[in-house]
């Protein structure tokens, strides 16, 4: 790369990591974007530390995000493709955490939470949509099958995302699930207050079933997958965790998980929408 690309590409680096983005190289030009603040009401973290991430001005191709995701390892920013709308982030209402607090939360204990208050909240009618486990929380489920390389399967679906025009964000982590939590993003606001837990559950995901972030929306999260259940014992396991982690994709979606576990079964992507 050129000085002057160099130059321009160095700001990027410096103002969303907190050392400067020192070591860190970005070989590719970006677009026209800026980097997102939080609106110092919506902020968790003293707002004197860093910007949230990075957005592109207009819609960007699937190339670049695959580029930029192959970069990864060495720029240290994960891409992400976000809904081509007006969204919270473009007024800065973000809560914005550090990676570090998810290390605090586990895919279990998250699990077991979720699914006892609302088994306590629930009617005996409504207990069917949770068959065959009923009131029993079964827990994570195995690791998916060896599949594709995740790489190569995110890339895919970035295709199929870029096709709908969607904007870029560029977020400083180390793995692309702490992306729920740095970036701030507050999608499922009505079923988490907290979206750490949320993250710690995607990093289990990407370490279990091949899972990468692909693009987010308002309410809406949009991962690809490597490693999928093939099974149907495998996939209604998996959509026990689905139902923890997005109950409104079951209860307003399949209606039951034995349903959405079909759904899911040996598919490549998983998409979230909380209501």
């Amino acid at each position: 790369m050129d000085d002057r690309g160099q130059e321009r590409l160095s700001p990027v680096l410096g103002q969303l990591f907190p050392d400067g983005g020192e070591g860190r190289v970005l070989g590719i030009e970006l677009p026209p974007g800026d980097v997102v603040w939080p609106d110092p009401g919506y902020a968790r973290l003293p707002a004197s530390r860093r910007p949230a991430f990075w957005l592109s001005e207009a819609a960007v191709s699937a190339e670049l995000w695959s580029a930029l995701r192959a970069e990864h390892p060495r720029s240290g920013l994960w891409p992400v493709l976000l809904e081509d709308s007006v969204q919270p982030w473009s007024a800065g209402q973000i809560a914005p955490d550090a990676a570090t607090e998810i290390d605090n939360y586990h895919v279990a204990a998250f699990m077991a939470e979720v699914w006892a208050d609302w088994i306590e909240k629930a009617h005996s009618d409504q207990l069917e949509i949770l068959d065959p486990f009923g009131p029993r929380c079964p827990g994570p489920a195995a690791p998916g099958p060896p599949g594709a390389d995740p790489g190569k399967v995110a890339d895919w679906y970035a295709g199929i995302m870029a096709e709908r025009r969607t904007p870029l964000g560029l977020v400083a982590v180390e793995r692309g699930a702490d992306a729920l939590a740095v970036m701030g993003w507050q999608g499922a606001l009505n079923h988490n207050e907290w979206m750490v837990p949320l993250a710690a559950v995607v990093r289990s995901w990407e370490e279990r079933f091949g899972a990468r972030v692909v693009g987010m929306g308002f309410n809406t999260l949009d991962l690809s997958v490597a490693a999928p259940p093939v099974t149907a014992e495998h996939a209604l396991h998996v959509a026990a965790e689905h139902w923890t982690f997005c109950p409104d994709s079951i209860i307003q979606g399949a209606g039951t998980l034995i349903d959405y576990a079909e759904q899911i079964r040996s598919r490549n992507a998983w998409s979230f929408w909380w209501d």
